[in-house]
């Protein structure tokens, strides 16, 4: 998967996430050159002398308020690859948050009101900030707008705790992934990060309230990995370094934090886990709103929800088929357990993994798929400990600034040692031969590798900037099927069952993520169905059940898949004879990873439904 912007602004902005813990970022920023940024406030002024002025004011405006976002999300700042934030951190104070829902609200007039206070007609508005402009400025109102939700109605801050470890966590983590800078200066980043950790321990004590048991189960699971990667990882990663001062500085601010965590886990075990009563359910209108704001989809909830279950049902129809034609005397689910078996030991997975790629970029070559901008091939390598907990594959890409350290890793979740046996087995075996085809495609090719590869591509710097889940996952999920249909594998049954497999587990999601969060699923009904309706194994459906309660609108893969589907279907009637799937592809990709319904109007010149 790939961060965006939109999917949170929490996660708002490309990767990851420059401001000191002591007080509150306060206006006026740093810009890019370093210079002070006055704030804009009322467009009447960038807009009081017609369009002309729209030129010059429209690209400032868009620098303030990414400039000030940072400020706030320094984290997001280094992960897009803007290094003037990487000695800073988040502060989660009382006051930090007041400043961004004010810096948010100011904003939220600054955008909504750009296009009726400039007066210009769509025209001269296009002719002034370009094509893009319009959408683009619905974008950053809508991202706005997500992140307000969060803060002041989701308010994940008060009730997740291992957002106050694993968030910091990560900002180090992305000083030490990539080679931007040298060690030394990169080390002086994380000493400067770690002397501002301690700050969030105590602004966690102060916030948590009603905090749902499976929240702090789900932390508590993640300590220990986190502790240890403080222990060995961040000191490992710079044992380069010589310089005695420095050395000393960091094994102050790095035991500090390790002696932080370590009291941090005694409080989740001993004072929050007895306590945590809360709900974990974000409720319908907050749904309702997030899939708005994050996705731009406003189709009810129960209409959604039927269309889930029709894509459920069909896909379990023709795993039925394919099952049977594999062996029609045994059911579907012994045929899946056979496909299961078929999986590499897990020290050889990651090479597993690694050794598809070959195939599937010839293929794309080879079938005109789509247009692979670089040779350069993803990185496999074992997920990060402090994120193993919630995830089994993922894509790590550098952001669309950064330019020095380019190096996308595609991370694979092994079996840990301490699990048993049979967990283990468990583990691995979904990661049997279909499912790895299938993982490789969506993470790296076509998927998520091949959407980096073009996002530096994107129109507009807000395009690099705010995407959205349902296009980004979409399209990887949306890439699952289309290369089999195209051919890959050479009709091989148990790429398909593999294939389906994963789309069931994704049908699974989308059903699952809406019913808990409005209501009529629990935890335990949501894994017992991505066992029973999912094909799923039961390790792997206790984790799929666990991630949905703190992300509840993961419908976005089997949402983003459909829509790109119709958007094909509709783009190839338009275009009739001349329709051709890699110009498509193409033209899709140039757009950035917008919602589907403004990759339609771009592509089909209408605002027709996205379903």
């Amino acid at each position: 998967m790939r961060l965006s912007l939109l999917a949170v602004l929490t996660a708002l902005l490309y990767c990851a996430t420059a401001v000191g813990q002591s007080t509150p970022p306060q206006p006026p920023p740093a810009g890019r050159s370093g210079q002070v940024v006055p704030p804009f406030g009322l467009p009447e002024l960038l807009c009081k002398a017609g369009d002309v002025d729209v030129v010059s004011a429209y690209p400032r405006m868009v620098d303030d308020c990414f400039d000030r976002y940072f400020t706030f999300h320094p984290t997001d700042g280094t992960a897009v690859g803007f290094h003037q934030y990487d000695a800073e951190l988040e502060n989660y104070s009382k006051e930090s948050r007041d400043a961004e829902i004010a810096f948010l609200q100011e904003q939220k007039g600054v955008w909504t009101s750009f296009i009726p206070i400039c007066g210009l007609d769509t025209f001269t508005l296009k002719r002034a900030i370009g094509d893009d402009g319009p959408a683009d400025i619905q974008l950053v109102s809508n991202a706005i707008n997500a992140r307000l939700l969060e803060l002041e109605d989701i308010r994940m801050w008060q009730r997740n705790p291992d957002i106050y470890s694993s968030s910091p966590t990560n900002s180090i983590f992305l000083l030490m992934r990539r080679n931007f800078a040298p060690a030394a200066e990169r080390l002086k980043s994380v000493i400067a990060r770690e002397q501002k950790m301690p700050a969030n321990f105590a602004a966690a004590k102060t916030n948590l309230k009603d905090v749902p048991k499976v929240y702090t189960e789900i932390a508590l699971e993640q300590m220990p990995g986190i502790i240890s990667f403080f222990q060995n990882d961040v000191p490992a990663a710079f044992k380069s370094v010589t310089d005695p001062a420095l050395l000393a500085e960091f094994k102050s601010s790095n035991d500090k934090v390790i002696f932080e965590l370590q009291r941090y886990q005694d409080f989740l075990k001993n004072d929050l886990l007895p306590i945590s009563n809360g709900d974990f359910r974000i409720g319908v209108e907050n749904y309702r709103k997030k899939l708005e704001y994050q996705e731009m989809v406003d189709i009810p909830l129960d209409r959604l929800l039927a269309i889930g279950f029709e894509d459920l049902h069909k896909n379990q129809a023709e795993l039925k088929r394919v099952a049977a034609q594999i062996d029609p005397q045994k059911t579907p689910e012994e045929i899946l357990a056979q496909l299961e078996k078929q999986h590499p030991q897990p020290d050889h997975l990651l090479q597993s993994f690694h050794d598809t790629f070959n195939g599937l970029v010839a293929f794309i070559q080879q079938k005109n798929i789509i247009t692979l901008p670089s040779e350069i091939r993803p990185i496999v390598e074992e997920t990060p400990p402090f994120l193993r907990a919630l995830s089994s594959a993922s894509m790590d890409t550098p952001g669309p600034y950064e330019n020095k350290a380019t190096e996308a890793y595609f991370n694979v979740t092994l079996p840990e040692p301490t699990w048993s046996r049979q967990k283990t087995e468990e583990w691995m075996e979904d990661f049997n031969r279909g499912v790895i085809v299938s993982t490789a495609v969506h993470e790296a090719y076509p998927g998520h590798y091949t959407q980096f590869l073009w996002i530096k591509q994107a129109p507009t710097k807000i395009r690099k900037l705010i995407g959205c889940d349902s296009n980004s996952e979409g399209w990887a999920h949306y890439t699952e099927q289309m290369m089999l249909d195209e051919g890959y594998g050479n009709g091989d049954l148990n790429l398909r069952l593999g294939q389906l497999q994963d789309a069931l587990l994704r049908n699974a999601r989308y059903i699952a993520g809406i019913q808990m969060h409005t209501g009529t699923m629990t935890l335990e009904q949501a894994t017992e169905f991505f066992i029973k309706e999912g094909h799923q194994t039961p390790a792997v459906a206790e984790r799929e059940a666990q991630r949905g309660t703190s992300e509840p609108t993961y419908l976005v893969y089997t949402l983003g898949k459909l829509e790109i589907m119709k958007l094909r279907a509709d783009y190839k009637q338009k275009m009739g004879d001349k329709f051709n799937l890699e110009q498509f592809h193409d033209e899709f990709m140039k757009q950035g990873d917008p919602p589907i319904k403004i990759i339609r109007e771009k592509m089909l010149g209408n605002d027709s439904p996205v379903l």
